[in-house]
């Protein structure tokens, strides 16, 4: 056993730990503590110590780079410092915090309090600050500015520094919710951070950890056994972005070229930052399985510069998130272009509401946005009412020759050549094309749509590549193959047969979609109809496809509104940048097991996720198991997905995630993430609500919620004679309630007899694709006063248009003067009071006052006047701040307006009372009684 008797470097102290009954050694200068004895730094390493890289070796270079053994010590005992740029959030590092870190730190509260750790003294979140800007009462209370940490850099790689230690654990602190109100900012904070053991970590990169957008965990410390996660009733599993779009300012994920790959020989692990070499360098030891594997002869070798290269500048030993250029074996035949194949419905209702002409406008503006670097692209375009019309385009001519096949019962292509066309070489002919159609049908009386056979014409078409179809469609499918019926009946809506008309109604939609799957073709859908269209049936192609489905009732491009919507989203789809012919598998630590999937894919084996084409931004959910009781201190996740890049190249996108385990129930409280389980929850609610009913679903989402508090009252609190008088819940997920509530009162899965079906299943489609950063929205609205917000709100600042204070979701909020923004990431509701002044009026509509505002769908004037540029700027910057093509309605909501519109914008309050669902106080007051009552008998 240590002791401080031994020879200890200068600067070093050695305290006793009566908990661990071993010493542990206190660094004076820095404050950093380790267990492990401390011995000199080499002395040629003191001048490198700020680099994330080791210097390289002196030795000789042969085959292979050798590393002498002190080095390779020294490199592990971890540099002391870390480099000063830093960007990344949930990032392991061997550093204790400076005793002066000015960050918040979830883990901390109890510590000081929120407040406390903030430069900025802070607020009371309800006191009043100052007078509104528009006013028509004697003044009101407004909400204090809300200040971010503004802590130095150097303070936040301190903070994060201490992810590396390991030895203090996650501070658990324990709040009131009957007493502590939500509060909407909370959402926006970063998840419990990740501390890892020491030494876990070959490199100090501070992206050496995945960053919660692309893969996220519903706990931050992983429970060594079953019974431990069954005790939490937290639901364990990822939350995997893979693809999400980069914002500017962000880093891009790391190429590596020289397709040299290290995989782990028995489990096939690809090489990441949380493995160990050992052998001097020649041999690594994997993370995941401890196999002891060679490493390749051309890993320390430099092939552009042609010359020994460092080791530890490679982007798979200090990146969580690379993406591989995969040799040859990883390919069953050379990479495919990609090819787009557009179906345009040109029916009678597709036509006359302008779908058509905004759609062929859409293509033909974006043709050059159309991916097509290594000009390989192919397109095709076949519109279809109840035949089908398809158009062969001959390359270097102008001129298009439309085929039309009347025959849906046995669909066959007109033509071998000349449909499907390279986008550069038809690109004039294509461009006429796309002028014409629309008034080729203008003229169309023909109602009906055979969708099925021209699903079956593209198939034919691109089978032999794969790529996409997109589909355009204004009417309920009913000629030929996958016709539908009307199956709308107002009279089981809100009843136990419901969930039968969110099933597809007819077979060809899922084993279209398989065949589609194994061809390597993929489904958009995007819908237009004002009757019923059967969402549910159709949305199943995106589903199996790896898809997604847009949708806009009662579409109708004579209001520019519903126009530019549209054309923005398509237009964004058509250029986003696709990954083809992808497979997606995530391997873990020996004991842990990928259970269940959530998302759009059709999982081939077991475990093996095909994807045809991967659209940016699409979200899925993983349930994990633990089979053995985990041994070693901290555990790897490990996504990875082979796909084709739409400019030819054949890739592996691999993202690492590396966690601590814990055997104590207090650390996997404090490291809930509440936003990956509110992620994770919404997927399993959809997913039983087509398997079981509604009811059973929101049953179930409110059951975990119940379970999840009793489970914290019983063994985080303690039984005193007030413990019955509180619902007690840890900081750090004291948000899930009012995000269950939001879900529960979703258009996906809300009790109500008054929502269409089709409205339903997109609001279920939206649910299970979403990325956390947007899902989030979707169920917990923002909620913002424009009429009041502080001076700063709609400028620009540091990090673009800075927004208002967000407010508590419930109409108590609402002044009868105010105008309030109201968005869910799909809709944006502008909410104005009955008494407001006639000013605010003029200042944003132009108008004289209130009464000659009309509500409904609208475009805001931008007017020459300091407001209406500040709410402009604000609602843009909702409409661009999230990741994801959507591009939300605005709609200005009078308070003494429309009913309908009235009701569907108020619903966005989640806290108050609607209808048969509770307020959130209700809503908490249920959950104590259940509480309570479960832990009585």
């Amino acid at each position: 056993m240590a002791s401080p008797s031994q020879q200890l470097p200068p600067g070093w102290t050695a305290e006793w730990d009566p908990a661990s009954q071993r010493y542990l050694f206190i660094q004076a200068s820095t404050g950093r503590s380790q267990w492990e004895v401390p011995t000199p730094a080499p002395a040629q390493l003191i001048d490198h110590a700020p680099s994330v890289s080791p210097p390289p070796s002196t030795t000789h270079h042969g085959k292979r780079r050798q590393y002498a053994a002190g080095q390779t010590q020294a490199y592990y005992g971890a540099g002391d410092a870390l480099g000063d740029q830093y960007g990344g959030l949930n990032v392991p590092q061997q550093q204790q915090p400076a005793a002066t870190a000015q960050l918040f730190t979830p883990g901390l509260a109890a510590e000081g309090g929120f407040a406390g750790q903030q430069q900025v003294p802070q607020a009371s979140y309800y006191a009043p600050q100052q007078e509104p800007q528009y006013i028509n009462a004697p003044g009101f209370g407004q909400e204090p500015t809300y200040h971010p940490p503004n802590a130095p850099i150097h303070h936040l790689t301190d903070q994060f520094g201490q992810m590396g230690m390991g030895q203090r654990p996650l501070h658990l602190t324990t709040t009131n919710l009957l007493t502590s109100p939500p509060d909407p900012r909370e959402l926006a904070r970063p998840p419990p951070e990740i501390r890892l053991p020491a030494n876990a970590c070959i490199t100090t990169s501070p992206y050496a950890n995945a960053d919660p957008s692309y893969q996220r965990c519903t706990v931050n410390a992983i429970p060594t056994t079953s019974s431990m996660v069954n005790k939490s009733k937290i639901p364990l599993g990822l939350v995997i972005t893979p693809y999400r779009t980069l914002k500017e300012g962000e880093p891009p994920v790391p190429v590596v070229t020289d397709t040299v790959i290290a995989r782990c020989r028995r489990c096939r692990t690809y090489i990441n930052p949380y493995v160990q070499f050992i052998d001097n360098g020649n041999r690594w030891r994997c993370c995941m399985c401890s196999m002891s594997n060679e490493v390749p002869q051309l890993f320390d070798w430099d092939q552009i510069r042609n010359q020994p290269g460092d080791r530890w500048a490679r982007a798979e030993l200090n990146h969580s998130v690379v993406e591989f250029v995969a040799p040859t074996e990883y390919m069953v035949r050379p990479p495919q272009p990609a090819v787009y194949v557009i179906l345009i419905d040109v029916s009678h209702t597709a036509v006359q509401s302008g779908m058509v002409a905004t759609a062929t406008r859409t293509i033909l503006e974006n043709l050059d946005r159309i991916p097509n670097e290594d000009e390989r692209t192919k397109v095709a375009i076949i519109a279809y009412d109840i035949s089908l019309y398809f158009f062969s385009m001959p390359p270097g001519t102008t001129e298009s020759t439309m085929l039309v096949v009347s025959d849906v019962d046995d669909v066959f292509l007109p033509k071998p050549t000349d449909l499907l066309v390279n986008l550069t070489e038809a690109r004039q002919s294509l461009e006429s094309l796309l002028g014409r159609i629309n008034d080729m049908f203008q003229d169309n009386h023909t109602v009906g749509s055979a969708m099925g056979p021209a699903l079956q014409a593209g198939f034919k078409l691109m089978a032999p590549i794969g790529g996409k179809i997109m589909v355009l469609s204004s009417s309920l499918p009913n000629v030929g193959a996958g016709s539908l019926k009307n199956r709308e009946d107002l009279k089981i809506l809100g009843t136990s047969k419901e969930s039968g008309l969110l099933q597809a109604a007819s077979p060809f939609y899922k084993t279209f979609a398989i065949e589609c799957s194994r061809a390597q073709v993929s489904v958009d859908m995007f819908l237009f109809s004002a009757a019923y269209q059967d969402v549910a049936s159709l949305a199943c192609l995106p589903h199996y496809t790896s898809g997604q489905t847009y949708f806009y009732p009662a579409f109708n491009a004579a209001r520019s509104e519903d126009a530019i919507k549209f054309a923005h989203e398509f237009g964004e789809v058509l250029a986003m940048p696709i990954m083809l012919e992808a497979v997606m598998r995530v391997r873990a630590s020996k004991g842990l097991r990928m259970a269940s999937f959530h998302g759009n894919f059709f999982v081939r084996s077991t475990d093996l996720l095909a994807m045809p084409a991967v659209p940016t931004d699409q979200s899925y959910a993983i349930e994990i198991q633990i089979e053995d009781t985990l041994t070693q201190p901290f555990v790897v996740m490990q996504t990875a997905v082979l796909h084709t890049t739409c400019h030819g190249e054949r890739r592996i996108r691999v993202i690492t995630l590396a966690l601590p385990t814990t055997s104590s129930l207090t650390e996997v409280f404090a490291s809930a993430d509440q936003v990956a389980i509110a992620t994770l929850l919404a997927n399993k609610a959809v997913e039983r609500s087509l398997t079981h009913k509604l009811e059973d679903a929101r049953d179930a989402v409110h059951q975990r919620l119940v379970e999840i508090l009793s489970s914290y009252k019983s063994s985080m609190t303690s039984a005193g004679a007030g413990a019955n008088a509180q619902l007690a819940i840890s900081e750090n997920l004291r948000m899930l309630p009012v995000l269950v509530l939001g879900l529960l009162k979703n258009v996906g899965i809300r009790q109500s007899a008054q929502i269409p079906p089709d409205l339903r299943a997109y609001a279920q489609a939206l649910l299970t694709t979403l990325p956390s950063q947007t899902l989030i929205p979707y169920i917990h609205p923002t909620f913002f006063s424009l009429h009041s917000m502080q001076p700063e709100a709609g400028t620009v600042g540091e990090q673009g248009v800075i927004l208002p204070t967000p407010l508590p979701l419930t109409s108590e909020r609402l002044e009868r003067h105010g105008l309030y923004l109201i968005e869910d990431g799909q809709t944006i509701f502008l909410w104005i009071g009955r008494d407001a002044v006639p000013q605010l009026v003029m200042d944003v509509f132009n108008l004289p006052n209130y009464e000659v505002l009309r509500g409904g769908k609208t475009t805001l004037p931008v007017l020459d006047n300091d407001f209406s540029r500040r709410v402009n700027a604000i609602i843009q910057k909702t409409r661009e701040m999230r990741r994801g093509v959507y591009y939300p309605h605005l709609y200005v909501v009078k308070e003494d307006g429309e009913p309908p519109l009235r009701l569907w914008a108020l619903s966005c309050l989640i806290q108050d009372r609607a209808d048969v669902l509770p307020s959130y106080q209700q809503f908490i007051g249920q959950l104590k009684d259940k509480v309570n009552g479960a832990n009585n008998y």
